[in-house]
């Protein structure tokens, strides 16, 4: 294939995520006969997150949307593209079909030789690395634990994206497989 003949100088896994309000109990201690109980508001609020991970430096970008859409997406590419400046990226993915929207066909061509979507096939999520930063971000952040508003799910949600930024190393060593 063409593409693999180019260098790539960013290699990034991207897809969405939902941070609920109600989140489940995971794994945790309580008296025989005495189940913790957190509350929840049963709004089914929450914050919405676009992110990609960036295999070779373990760097996490994400954005938070009102929505999933190929506006949004869109609008996401946009942004990787502004990050990274110069260079050849190529960015794996689900096939969502917000992926495959006819709007962002014409951004696609627009920055054909920059930016290259590798589709992962159906129903594979084991293949995509930043689906193991998603589940690391609800243990650690969002399980267990009872947020009084999404603004205090949103300020949770940062300060850990703000953590695992600074700690590239661990990020590396948890989500990048090593070849």
């Amino acid at each position: 294939k063409e593409s693999m003949e180019e260098k790539i100088d960013y290699l990034l896994f991207q897809d969405e995520s939902m941070i609920r309000d109600y989140q489940a109990i995971q794994r945790t201690w309580f008296l025989k006969g005495r189940q913790r109980i957190i509350p929840t508001y049963g709004k089914h609020c929450g914050t919405k997150l676009i992110g990609c991970l960036d295999y070779a430096s373990g760097e996490i970008l994400c954005s938070e949307k009102e929505h999933y859409d190929a506006t949004s997406f869109l609008e996401f590419l946009v942004f990787v593209l502004e990050y990274y400046p110069v260079g050849k990226i190529v960015m794996i993915l689900d096939n969502a079909r917000n992926h495959h929207a006819k709007l962002i066909q014409p951004f696609l061509e627009e920055n054909k030789g920059r930016l290259e979507l590798v589709f992962l096939p159906p129903y594979s999520p084991n293949l995509n690395l930043i689906e193991g930063l998603w589940k690391w971000l609800k243990e650690t952040v969002i399980n267990n634990v009872f947020f009084s508003s999404v603004q205090k799910i949103n300020l949770a949600v940062q300060s850990f994206l703000t953590w695992i930024n600074e700690q590239r190393e661990i990020v590396i060593d948890r989500l990048c497989v090593k070849m």
